[in-house]
């Protein structure tokens, strides 16, 4: 798994046990939708770090706290 779909996966996990939508993600987040599902998109390769703490800011949680989690251990080394 690559960091940007264990990133994506983190946020849609989140987004599930808190019972948000996308679009609900992205108002909390201010962000518009449209960025918000492209950043879920599992065809987009790149992603913004500073979306991620847009959409942490938006949860109530800290950086840390979103990567300290297992969908981030065992990640392969990202080669381009």
């Amino acid at each position: 798994m690559s960091v940007k779909d264990a990133i994506a996966l983190r946020f849609k996990n989140l987004c599930r046990e808190r019972g948000l939508s996308t679009n609900g993600l992205a108002n909390l987040s201010g962000v518009t939708p449209s960025t918000a599902y492209s950043m879920l998109d599992s065809n987009r390769k790149d992603i913004s770090v500073i979306t991620v703490k847009k959409f942490c800011d938006g949860l109530g949680i800290t950086l840390g706290e979103f990567f300290s989690s297992t969908e981030f251990d065992g990640l392969d080394q990202e080669i381009i």
